[in-house]
């Protein structure tokens, strides 16, 4: 399916160099922050207090933020699960407090939101079990919220969680070269690689830059972009493979800017399709997926640039060539068909 077809090839190649000038200078710029500033790491990372709170009707989030907000929480992360009544919320480590004491200031200013008092209900678990938990009544006495659940989150448990995500960072990379040198070629392989961590890294740069909280719903974005640049990457790496087996008398350069320019319909359609998706989250899935659509948002962008300008263009400089790809036709021996 395509929109339109361009019928000059476009000559990207010409301008290769120039275009990854521009990426190594934004990919040393994005190092750079993520060395000087760092990531602003969620709870999940650092540790913290998680809160889970029930009322009697749909829980409004905004209003909990801002209640939240109130108290000195940057960016409080206010989330809802299992039903619309139930609301989760996650708390930096306080200097000076302990997770009673947070849970209890933090519930008690919620009480004061909904016009009520905290009280202390004797509640029976399905096993018999008599529970003391907070709650929160109006003046008529009817319960308006509820302290389900406190816990807390020590640092080591974010480290761990930290590392596991390096290593699926790290598994991935890995996957994506032995696949693409399997069904490709090292050079290939390699450029691909470079294109996909120059997207990861560029995404880890801006969240380093404006200092975003990343969280694991974050890096669960930086984790799919990977695999969206590489099936762009490999569109292209398949049209510039099947270019050297019909076009035998262009140069590498031309073969490589017909497979780009050939794919251009495609990657309008495919990519405009998924950021109009990703923008729907970005602008109506609310503080719970705004990060998230941004990465993505991001990656996207960048995954398309990445795959024209990063992916081909190195392969390019790897020395890419059509016998790396096509196997020679071996000749006819001469003593075949000979009588004897």
């Amino acid at each position: 399916m395509e929109f339109f077809r361009i019928h000059k090839d476009i000559p990207f190649m010409r301008h290769a160099l120039v275009f990854n000038v521009i990426s190594a200078l934004t990919f040393v710029a994005a190092v750079f922050f993520l060395v000087h500033k760092g990531l602003h790491l969620s709870i999940e990372f650092k540790g913290g207090t998680v809160m889970e709170v029930k009322y009697p009707k749909a829980a409004n989030l905004p209003g909990i933020r801002h209640t939240l907000e109130g108290l000195g929480y940057e960016l409080p992360e206010v989330t809802s699960f299992d039903t619309a009544r139930d609301a989760m919320i996650r708390l930096p480590i306080a200097e000076g407090s302990n997770t009673a004491d947070t849970s209890r200031k933090v519930f008690e200013a919620l009480c004061k939101a909904e016009q009520g008092s905290t009280k202390q209900f004797d509640t029976v678990t399905a096993k018999g079990e008599h529970i003391a938990k907070l709650g929160c009544v109006d003046a008529a006495g009817n319960e308006s919220v509820q302290l389900q659940k406190v816990e807390f989150v020590g640092p080591q448990v974010g480290e761990e969680l930290a590392q596991n995500g390096l290593n699926a960072l790290i598994m991935v990379v890995v996957g994506v070269m032995i696949y693409l040198a399997i069904r490709f070629e090292w050079k290939f392989a390699v450029a691909a690689i470079i294109a996909n961590l120059h997207d990861v890294v560029i995404i880890l740069g801006f969240f380093a830059f404006f200092q975003w909280e990343f969280s694991l719903t974050v890096l669960a974005a930086v984790l799919a972009v990977l695999g969206y640049s590489v099936n762009e990457s490999v569109v292209i790496f398949d049209r510039i493979r099947e270019n050297f087996r019909k076009q035998r008398k262009m140069t590498v350069h031309e073969v490589i800017d017909n497979a780009i320019t050939s794919t251009i319909s495609r990657t309008i359609i495919t990519h405009g399709c998924t950021q109009m998706m990703v923008l729907s989250m970005l602008l109506l899935g609310g503080q719970t997926l705004h990060f998230f659509a941004i990465a993505l948002t991001i990656g996207i962008c960048f995954g398309i640039y990445s795959s024209v300008f990063v992916a081909a263009a190195v392969a390019m400089w790897l020395g890419v060539k059509r016998e790396d790809l096509i196997k020679p036709i071996k000749e006819k021996d001469e003593t075949d068909g000979a009588v004897v």
